[in-house]
């Protein structure tokens, strides 16, 4: 058998019910078509590509559904991901989706969860050589600060920092956005492991991630990111006793219209909340936690589909 006439596995079970109205026609439309080509019998070679386009864009789908407050549609979409990375044999897209379902269950509050998915797709990043080798350590920095490990939490930035040597990049990375992982995106993640141990540490990082999102013009710049840099020097900044200071960083948050009111978003500002429950803190602390109810009462998810 030549390989014009090559056998082309099944599409993944349930690839095309993965999707949900939430996240609009067109991603739904693109992966559609290429489950569709996956059907007739295609050269291994161009069979792999599509199993990696269906890779990258299941896993897109999925970053809407977190971004929706949809956990539920999030994993499932980036396991149909999954699936398509085993089917192109492509670690790096192994990793990068390991990466999404570390996030999405982040936050989630499923923190033992997004450490074992971190943990799982380590395996895949050191193969594959990608960014996903600093993104997956330092996710795992974030879900065991949340659990209250800081040895654990710290060596896993610092593993992240030297993961960068052995960076090569691959083609996801040569895609860019949501594909790749930036320095500035590891100062945030880093400076959010750390908000949840309150340090000069943790100061420090959200400072220099605040000021690598700057620059919105920069190709690295990202809303969310951004948002959440600022919400974690406001904690920083409540941890020693800087309201004020705490809703200068925040400001540009509580300004983002409804249509960017993400889950990460939401969730951090929450933080933040959570951080001026403190005793002792002056009455601009309860006014700032009267803003940021305001805030998270009109989420994403309550614009009509």
């Amino acid at each position: 058998m030549d390989d014009a006439t090559a056998f082309v596995p099944d599409v993944p079970a349930g690839a095309r019910e993965a999707g949900t109205p939430a996240q609009g026609p067109a991603g739904i439309s693109t992966q559609d078509a290429i489950f569709t080509l996956l059907e007739g019998r295609r050269r291994p070679a161009y069979a792999r590509q599509l199993y990696l386009l269906g890779g990258v864009v299941g896993g897109m789908l999925a970053k809407a559904s977190h971004d929706m407050a949809n956990p539920f549609a999030a994993l499932t979409q980036s396991r149909t991901a999954y699936l398509c990375a085993d089917q192109a044999d492509h670690d790096g897209l192994r990793a990068w989706i390991r990466g999404l379902q570390a996030l999405i269950t982040y936050w989630d509050g499923r923190l033992k969860q997004s450490v074992r998915y971190a943990q799982q797709g380590a395996q895949f990043a050191g193969r594959g050589r990608s960014t996903a080798t600093v993104w997956l350590p330092v996710s795992e920095a974030r879900a065991w600060a949340a659990l209250g490990n800081v040895p654990a939490a710290r060596l896993a930035i610092d593993s992240a920092e030297a993961a960068w040597e052995n960076v090569h990049g691959d083609e996801l990375d040569e895609l860019g956005g949501l594909c790749t992982f930036s320095r500035p995106r590891q100062l945030y993640y880093s400076a959010d492991a750390l908000a949840w141990l309150p340090t000069e540490a943790a100061w420090d990082y959200a400072e220099r991630a605040v000021t690598a999102y700057d620059d919105v013009n920069a190709p690295e710049w990202a809303f969310g990111d951004a948002s959440g840099s600022r919400c974690d020097l406001a904690i920083a900044r409540i941890n020693l006793g800087e309201i004020e200071g705490a809703r200068e960083a925040i400001a540009p948050v509580l300004d983002l219209p409804v249509e960017k009111r993400i889950r990460g978003i939401i969730s951090s500002i929450q933080h933040v909340h959570e951080a001026l429950r403190r005793p002792n803190l002056p009455q601009a602390g309860s006014d700032l936690q009267e803003e940021i109810e305001v805030f998270i009462k009109v989420p994403l998810r309550s614009l009509p589909a």
